[in-house]
């Protein structure tokens, strides 16, 4: 009798670890999804210049200071960290209604040329400005910050 409880508890034991990892292979599986997916955001304000484009928005993803930015037909990916944007090709990007897909893995290929990056807390927003080679365009890019003065993305 001892020897039939042994079995079913060996039974038992075989199906929660059978049930235990299936389940955190499914969850590893759909990790990276997320971290694909980029999400626009809210009460940012972005100038070209001295004026608000017509079509833009600003996304953003798990990383911290890391901001992709549709500015007409062009995405630039903004690494506020390392002080790089790179001009990603439209091709990579998918939209997923009005958040977007795009993998922080792809190759991003070369830097931009930029110059005169600034950044400063102005408020309750993060207010970040570079201009496009030494003498181009320059763009403003201005994100809320939490209550703390904390970056909220």
């Amino acid at each position: 009798m001892n020897s039939s409880r042994w079995n079913v508890s060996a039974v038992f034991l075989c199906a929660a670890v059978v049930f235990v990892a299936g389940t955190s292979l499914g969850s590893a599986q759909s990790a990276p999804k997320t971290k694909n997916l980029w999400k626009s955001v809210p009460f940012a304000i972005v100038r070209y210049n001295d004026d608000a484009p017509k079509s833009w928005n600003l996304y953003y993803s798990g990383k911290h200071g890391v901001l992709l930015l549709r500015l007409w037909k062009r995405y630039l990916l903004i690494d506020r960290n390392q002080q790089l944007v790179f001009d990603i090709d439209p091709e990579k990007i998918k939209e997923k209604g009005d958040d977007i897909e795009f993998s922080l893995e792809a190759d991003a290929g070369e830097p931009a040329d930029i110059s005169d990056w600034k950044e400063r807390d102005v408020g309750m927003l993060r207010r970040l400005r570079f201009r496009f080679g030494q003498k181009g365009n320059y763009l403003d890019i201005q994100t809320p910050l939490k209550a703390n003065g904390d970056p909220l993305y």
